[in-house]
């Protein structure tokens, strides 16, 4: 199954973006969707996750301002970012596993840019 990332864009701080991710394949076996999110100098960072059963995590960073969601029929899971902020930008990526705590599958990445 391959990831295909989409949606990122230049937005001006307070402003919202969807992202995207579509799945070659179905993403029913995958137990757990997560985005990721690396800004530039700046390690990896994770920001949030979807569990197959649809409960969901965030880095504290996020929280009250993305949400997660997936759609099994679309194959799809997105990021719903809202107030962002200079901070949020990064290059974000999405991922998925099938079992254990290892992403074992990545998309290309979508650039989010934050201008202040």
């Amino acid at each position: 199954v391959q990831l295909q990332a989409s949606g990122g864009g230049l937005v001006q701080a307070g402003g919202s973006l969807r992202l995207s991710c579509a799945a070659s394949g179905s993403i029913f076996s995958f137990n757990a969707l997560a985005w990721f999110r690396q800004a530039p100098g700046k390690q990896h960072e994770w920001v949030a996750t979807i569990t197959q059963g649809g409960g969901t995590e965030y880095a504290d960073s996020v929280k009250g301002r993305f949400t997660i969601s997936r759609d099994n029929a679309e194959n799809a899971v997105y990021l719903q970012m809202i107030s962002l902020k200079f901070e949020d930008t990064a290059v974000y990526y999405c991922a998925a596993r099938r079992g254990g705590v290892r992403y074992d599958y990545w998309g290309q990445g979508t650039q989010v840019t934050v201008s202040s």
